[in-house]
C-alpha cells in the first residue's frame, strides 16, 4: 500500500522543509554518505535512563533540524518503549551523529531500525508529483497524530515463495494491494521504506492516521490482501501519538 505522501511544511516542525536531494553538512567536516537516491531513514525506540538530560535531547534535534533533516517524536504505548524518534534525511553520518546525541541524552534504545526511502520497482512510472513524495516525504502530516511503526518480510516458504513469482505476477498483486491502500487515502498516510540488505526485515512501515483506530482497520484490511495474505511476515509493531517534542516528553515524565 503506498498512499500519495504530501509534501509541504511539518505542523510540528519549525526548522525549513529539506531541499529534496541536497546533501547537507557533512558529519564532522568529513565526506557526506548519502544514497543514490532518496534519504536514509532512523527509527529509534527508546526508554530514559534516570539521568535523562530533557534540554540535551531538545539541543541534538535542533541541531539535527537546523541541517534541515527531519524528526519525529512519539510517545509511545505500552511496555516496549517510552519514546520513539523518527529521524530522516540523506547523510547516514548526520543520522548516526544524532543517534549518539540521544544517548548522551539519556535515552536506551531498546528498538531500533535503519530504512531508506524508496520507489518500488512496481512503481516505476509514477508521476514525478508521487515520486518525489515518497523519497522526500515531510513528516509528520498534519492532522495524524496517531502512530504506527512495524517491520515486514516477504515469505520465502515451500508454499508460498514471493520471490519464486515472476515479476508480472508480483506487480498484480501489489496493483491489488494499493487500490486498498487507497481507500484509506485521508485517513492514513503510509512511508514505505526500503530494509533489504540493512536491517533484519525487507522494509519498515510506518502509519500517520488520524485516529487510532484508522491505523487498525488499515492493518486489518490489507491483511485479507492477497499479497499480504500470502506472503507477508510482520514484525514487532510500536504504536503511540506523534506531538511536538515538549508535550511527548512532557507525557513521559511525572
Amino acid at each position: 500500500m503506498r498512499p500519495a505522501l504530501r509534501p509541504g511544511a511539518s505542523c510540528f516542525r519549525a526548522s525549513r522543509p529539506p531541499v529534496p536531494g541536497a546533501p547537507g553538512p557533512p558529519y564532522a567536516g568529513g565526506v557526506a554518505l548519502t544514497p543514490t537516491t532518496g534519504w536514509g531513514v532512523l527509527h529509534l525506540f527508546c526508554r530514559l535512563a534516570p539521568d535523562f538530560d530533557a534540554h540535551a535531547l531538545r539541543k541534538a534535534v535542533g541541531a539535527a533540524e537546523a541541517d534541515d533533516y527531519q524528526v519525529v517524536p512519539v510517545a509511545l504505548l505500552g511496555h516496549k518503549a517510552d519514546l520513539g524518534l523518527m529521524a530522516l534525511g540523506p547523510d547516514v553520518w548526520r543520522l548516526r551523529r544524532f543517534q549518539t546525541e540521544a544517548v548522551a541524552a539519556g535515552l536506551v534504545p531498546t528498538q531500533s531500525y535503519v530504512s531508506l526511502t524508496e520507489i518500488s520497482e512496481y512503481a516505476a512510472g509514477i508521476p514525478d508529483e508521487m515520486r518525489q513524495a515518497r523519497l522526500f516525504p515531510q513528516l509528520p502530516p498534519e492532522g495524524k497524530a496517531a502512530f504506527c511503526f512495524y517491520p515486514m518480510t516477504k515469505r520465502r516458504g515451500d508454499e508460498h515463495n514471493w520471490y519464486a513469482l515472476g515479476f508480472e505476477a508480483r506487480k498484480e498483486l501489489m496493483v491489488g494491494h494499493g487500490k486498498i491502500g487507497r481507500t484509506f487515502h485521508g485517513r492514513v498516510l503510509q512511508v514505505i521504506t526500503g530494509s533489504t540488505g540493512l536491517d533484519d526485515y525487507e522494509w519498515g512501515v510506518t502509519l500517520f492516521g488520524t485516529h487510532p483506530d484508522d491505523l487498525k482497520e488499515c492493518v486489518y484490511e490489507m491483511r485479507f490482501d492477497e499479497a499480504s495474505a500470502r506472503y507477508a511476515e510482520f514484525g514487532p509493531f510500536y504504536t503511540g501519538m506523534v506531538g511536538p517534542l515538549d508535550e511527548v516528553l512532557a507525557s513521559l515524565t511525572a
